[in-house]
């Protein structure tokens, strides 16, 4: 990565009870972070003060009011409230969601209005962050609601990417959502991302069949069957290399995956099970297809460990390089054929 180039890095706090303001700033205590971005935490200076002390870090910041402010080779902190806000590390509480939301809010807007290049999200409560303002199953829904563009959510190391037909939903509804509309529209969505944000001219990509066995040809369920076979038939006779479905009990514990780009599972727990298995701690979730650049690491507020010192890095850091390849990359593919056009263009 070239260091020349400081990209602007927002930060939300996520629950400043679980272990999200301890792996930002442990991640950026290594003073060599600060040599690809300049990190912008937006939450409160008192507060991450508060937190520092709980947990004896000796983490230098520079307290700012606007992301204008911030300075390259410093943490900056963009103060969002003024109060004084009460640690009750590894509880969450109505003050720990009301404040992880200030701060996806203001960081957000940030992002949308161009005051920040990419946004890193640490972990919220999706419990607890519920509001009027509010009213969302997690990060992807709502930055979806803000951000230009339709949303994928992709859990990725640096040999396996996996994305998700469909989210946060309960697994009663999931069956009536898989449509070859969804389909086809996940299909693209990936497709634009591995091209454009992973340099992968021709991508790969494997789709999970709904049902056990893929249904065994209708014995078990129809979906697979009716749906999901015409539609990868159709997908595949555009000219993309589309294969499926693999019945997923099998797919990974074969090591098929590693002969892919990425694939499609059919719902939440069928992607994130066995990637939490092969590279927990290691991941990164990528909110694809919005025209703004956002990760998170792959853990959750982890309130049993917050405040004893105990945090994993990794995935937080991970989350860091991977938004600021992906803004690169991106960014030179769109010089790249904005300049193609130009030169086609003739009068």
């Amino acid at each position: 990565m070239n260091k020349s180039e400081k990209i602007k890095l927002g930060i939300s706090i996520g629950d400043f009870n679980g272990i999200g303001i301890e792996v930002i700033l442990k991640t950026f205590f290594d003073k060599r972070m600060l040599d690809f971005c300049t990190p912008i935490i937006f939450g409160s200076t008192k507060l991450i003060s508060a937190y520092k002390k709980s947990i004896n870090l000796n983490t230098p910041f520079n307290g700012i009011k606007s992301a204008d402010q911030a300075l390259s080779g410093k943490i900056n902190i963009l103060n969002v409230w003024s109060e004084d806000v009460q640690l009750d590390l590894g509880n969450p509480s109505e003050d720990s969601g009301k404040y992880a939301f200030l701060s996806l809010e203001a960081a957000t807007n940030a992002l949308v209005n161009n005051e920040i290049n990419v946004l890193v999200t640490a972990p919220i409560n999706k419990d607890n962050i519920q509001s009027e303002s509010f009213k969302f199953p997690g990060h992807t829904e709502y930055l979806e609601s803000k951000i230009e563009g339709e949303s994928l959510m992709i859990l990725m190391t640096e040999d396996l990417r996996i994305g998700l037909i469909t989210g946060h939903i309960p697994v009663s509804k999931i069956s009536e959502e898989i449509t070859p509309e969804l389909i086809n529209t996940k299909v693209e969505i990936l497709y634009k991302t591995l091209v454009e944000d992973f340099e992968i001219s021709k991508p790969k990509i494997a789709i999970l069949g709904l049902n056990p066995h893929c249904g065994d040809n209708g014995v078990i369920g129809s979906e697979d069957k009716e749906v999901i076979i015409p539609t990868i038939k159709a997908i595949q006779e555009k000219g993309k290399l589309v294969y499926g479905p693999y019945a997923a009990d099998s797919f990974f514990g074969s090591d098929s995956y590693k002969k892919f780009d990425a694939i499609l599972a059919m719902y939440h727990d069928q992607g994130l099970a066995p990637f939490k298995t092969l590279s927990f701690g290691e991941g990164v979730n990528f909110t694809a297809g919005l025209d703004k650049v956002r990760t998170s690491p792959d853990h959750g507020t982890a309130y049993e460990i917050a405040g004893k010192d105990k945090a994993n890095i990794n995935s937080f850091k991970e989350a860091v390089f991977s938004a600021l390849k992906i803004y690169k990359t991106r960014k030179e593919y769109n010089s790249l054929t904005e300049n193609t056009l130009k030169k086609g263009v003739r009068f």
